[in-house]
Protein backbone atom coordinates (compact mmCIF):
# COMPACT_ATOMS: atom_id res chain seq x y z
CA UNK A 1 0.00 0.00 0.00
CA UNK A 2 0.98 3.40 -0.73
CA UNK A 3 2.14 5.33 2.25
CA UNK A 4 0.44 9.53 1.89
CA UNK A 5 3.70 10.29 3.21
CA UNK A 6 5.20 9.61 -0.27
CA UNK A 7 3.22 12.69 -1.99
CA UNK A 8 4.20 16.08 -1.53
CA UNK A 9 2.58 17.48 1.58
CA UNK A 10 1.36 21.12 2.05
CA UNK A 11 -0.79 23.18 4.06
CA UNK A 12 -4.72 23.48 2.97
CA UNK A 13 -4.19 27.27 4.00
CA UNK A 14 -0.70 27.20 1.88
CA UNK A 15 -2.82 25.58 -0.77
CA UNK A 16 -5.26 28.73 -0.62
CA UNK A 17 -2.80 31.22 -0.86
CA UNK A 18 -0.97 30.14 -3.56
CA UNK A 19 -3.65 27.89 -6.05
CA UNK A 20 -2.52 29.16 -9.05
CA UNK A 21 1.40 27.80 -8.31
CA UNK A 22 -0.32 24.76 -7.50
CA UNK A 23 -2.28 24.51 -10.32
CA UNK A 24 0.83 24.61 -12.39
CA UNK A 25 2.94 22.32 -10.01
CA UNK A 26 -0.10 19.80 -10.33
CA UNK A 27 -0.31 19.72 -14.36
CA UNK A 28 3.48 19.70 -15.24
CA UNK A 29 3.74 16.88 -12.78
CA UNK A 30 0.62 14.72 -12.76
CA UNK A 31 1.62 13.88 -9.28
CA UNK A 32 -1.00 14.33 -6.32
CA UNK A 33 -0.37 16.55 -3.60
CA UNK A 34 -1.53 15.82 0.33
CA UNK A 35 -3.09 18.89 1.98
CA UNK A 36 -2.76 19.08 5.78
CA UNK A 37 -5.25 20.37 8.19
CA UNK A 38 -3.57 21.37 11.66
CA UNK A 39 -1.00 19.16 10.37
CA UNK A 40 -3.11 15.81 10.07
CA UNK A 41 -3.22 14.64 6.33
CA UNK A 42 -7.00 15.36 5.01
CA UNK A 43 -7.54 16.17 1.45
CA UNK A 44 -5.73 15.03 -1.66
CA UNK A 45 -5.93 17.45 -5.36
CA UNK A 46 -4.61 15.97 -8.33
CA UNK A 47 -5.07 17.13 -11.54
CA UNK A 48 -8.11 15.75 -14.05
CA UNK A 49 -5.57 13.85 -16.43
CA UNK A 50 -4.27 11.84 -13.62
CA UNK A 51 -7.72 11.13 -11.96
CA UNK A 52 -8.89 10.07 -15.51
CA UNK A 53 -5.65 7.26 -15.36
CA UNK A 54 -6.32 6.18 -11.46
CA UNK A 55 -10.40 6.20 -12.57
CA UNK A 56 -9.37 3.44 -15.97
CA UNK A 57 -6.53 1.67 -13.68
CA UNK A 58 -9.22 1.04 -11.07
CA UNK A 59 -11.43 -0.70 -13.55
CA UNK A 60 -8.83 -2.54 -15.58
CA UNK A 61 -8.05 -4.03 -11.67
CA UNK A 62 -11.56 -4.47 -10.83
CA UNK A 63 -12.12 -6.51 -14.14
CA UNK A 64 -9.55 -8.29 -13.42
CA UNK A 65 -10.44 -9.67 -9.89
CA UNK A 66 -13.99 -10.52 -11.48
CA UNK A 67 -12.05 -12.88 -14.20
CA UNK A 68 -9.85 -14.11 -11.48
CA UNK A 69 -13.55 -14.88 -9.17
CA UNK A 70 -14.88 -16.37 -12.59
CA UNK A 71 -12.28 -18.88 -12.88
CA UNK A 72 -12.13 -20.21 -9.64
CA UNK A 73 -15.45 -20.53 -9.74
CA UNK A 74 -15.18 -22.84 -12.90
CA UNK A 75 -12.56 -24.46 -11.84
CA UNK A 76 -14.70 -25.58 -8.99
CA UNK A 77 -17.49 -26.83 -11.00
CA UNK A 78 -19.44 -23.92 -10.33
CA UNK A 79 -21.78 -21.95 -12.96
CA UNK A 80 -22.78 -22.77 -16.39
CA UNK A 81 -21.24 -24.23 -19.82
CA UNK A 82 -20.85 -21.41 -22.09
CA UNK A 83 -22.89 -22.70 -24.68
CA UNK A 84 -25.42 -23.29 -22.79
CA UNK A 85 -25.66 -19.79 -21.42
CA UNK A 86 -25.52 -18.26 -25.00
CA UNK A 87 -28.76 -20.16 -25.76
CA UNK A 88 -30.37 -18.71 -23.10
CA UNK A 89 -29.05 -15.42 -24.07
CA UNK A 90 -30.49 -16.15 -27.88
CA UNK A 91 -33.89 -17.72 -27.10
CA UNK A 92 -34.41 -14.68 -24.57
CA UNK A 93 -33.81 -12.35 -27.61
CA UNK A 94 -36.01 -14.46 -29.89
CA UNK A 95 -38.76 -13.81 -27.63
CA UNK A 96 -38.69 -9.64 -28.10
Amino acid sequence: MVQILEFCCNSLSNFKRNTTEFMEQLRETGQAIVLTVNGKAELVVQDVESYQKLLELVERLETIEAVKMALEEMKAGKGEPAHEVFQEIIKSLDEE
